[in-house]
């Protein structure tokens, strides 16, 4: 095992303006704490958006070595990308348009979500290009109301996909749908969602579809839901060590560990007078003279500009808040009669070790899930891959 710092995106070196630490190891931890919750079912690594910002790859490899059996993606992009680096799970994606890269999906093996009529046309034709048949997954709309076929359609859908089916220029691998409130536990939508997956999972298995995987669980259902477990569970947020919402519970009372920390070195440090205002539209002004931290990420970098004013920082083991406004590129931060030097370390989100704030402690600021916090962080600021291995061989 490589315990080394390693970054992706920077070649030359770490970055002495920021940093996101990516700990591997506490990824593989909670895919292990996941798994002990999913009864059985096997585990989906849903790494979309370049692993919610933490990387992909690197994440992929990761759960998979934890015991993850397939990988996921929203876009068949970031699919293609992982098969090209070297992922040869089951690695399925689902949010597919109009003249989409359907023969390279054929031709790369990935699973293809299918959600409506045009797409089994396309990935048929597909098929017939590539001659070989096309890995399909039947997405069911069962109240979400975002992609999916609706019940009203299902049984042309369905058939469809069976006679492609016959023909030999498909696979139908798996049937699926995704919770709209899962998140809420108890919520009345979830068990009607759970009921109507069941109906029109029954009726494409009357119909002949014997897919080698069904499943609706998402984090939260994969944590208070066990009913939602199937054959599989896809495991976005939980995995990376942040609770799907505070109904559902902190992460310390999952048992996960988040896996991103962000830091930045401080810019520069310099006294003011009282009444000096600070940053764009001085909506911050000094009672007393004082001195101010100048951190140097922005909203370019993925801080959240609505938490202009609130934003939680971890200066030199004691928690400030963000003065003003959060610019492009950097923030401000007063820290009263302390006296600190430039290059001092300001941890903006982690676990929570060591008093600094957590990507939910962000979230409550800016008024957002931490989801949005985690993701947004921009490629400008390196990932420094904790606990990567070194084996270069399939995942």
């Amino acid at each position: 095992m490589n315990t080394t710092p390693t970054s992706t995106d920077t070649p030359h070196g770490l970055s002495s303006r920021a940093r996101a630490e990516i700990d591997l190891h506490a990824l593989r931890a909670n895919v292990a704490t996941l798994r002990a919750r999913t009864g059985g079912a096997a585990l989906m690594a849903v790494v979309k958006s370049d692993g919610y910002g933490h990387g992909a790859l690197p994440c992929a490899k990761a759960a998979l070595e934890a015991g993850a059996t397939w990988v996921a993606t929203a876009t068949p992009e970031e699919a293609l990308a992982l098969r090209a680096q070297g992922v040869e799970a089951p690695l399925m994606c689902w949010l597919w348009t109009p003249g989409g890269p359907w023969r390279e999906g054929v031709e790369a093996g990935l699973d293809m979500s299918v959600s409506g009529m045009w797409a089994l046309a396309e990935v048929t034709a597909a098929a017939r290009e590539a001659g070989r048949p096309a890995r399909i997954q039947l997405k069911a709309d069962t109240g979400l109301g975002r992609n999916g076929c609706q019940p009203a359609d299902w049984t042309e859908l369905v058939a469809a996909a069976r006679a492609a089916e016959a023909e030999g220029t498909v696979r139908i691998t798996g049937v699926w749908s995704h919770f709209a409130r899962a998140d809420e536990p108890g919520h009345p939508s979830v068990q009607r969602q759970l009921d109507t997956f069941g109906d029109m999972l029954a009726h494409a298995e009357r119909e002949g579809v014997d897919p080698e995987v069904r499943h609706i669980a998402n984090s939260p259902a994969t944590l208070t839901l066990p009913a939602s477990h199937y054959d599989l569970v896809r495991t976005g947020i939980a995995m990376y060590g942040i609770s799907p919402s505070p109904e559902v519970g902190t992460h310390q009372e999952l048992g996960l560990r988040p896996v991103m920390t962000l830091s930045a070195n401080v810019a520069l440090v310099k006294g003011v007078p009282a009444g000096h205002g600070v940053s764009y539209g001085h909506t911050y002004v000094t009672a007393e003279e004082t001195t101010l931290a100048l951190i140097p990420v922005g909203y370019a970098d993925g801080i959240p500009r609505h938490a202009s004013g609130r934003g939680p920082v971890l200066i030199g083991g004691e928690r400030h808040t963000i003065a003003g406004r959060v610019a492009m590129d950097q923030f401000v931060v007063d820290l009263g009669s302390r006296k600190i030097q430039e290059g001092a370390e300001a941890v903006l989100f982690g676990p929570g070790d060591h008093g600094e704030p957590t990507a939910e402690d962000w979230a409550r600021a800016a008024d957002t899930i931490a989801y949005e916090i985690v993701t947004r962080i921009g490629k400008r600021v390196p990932r420094v891959h904790l606990g990567a291995t070194d084996g270069d061989g399939p995942v």
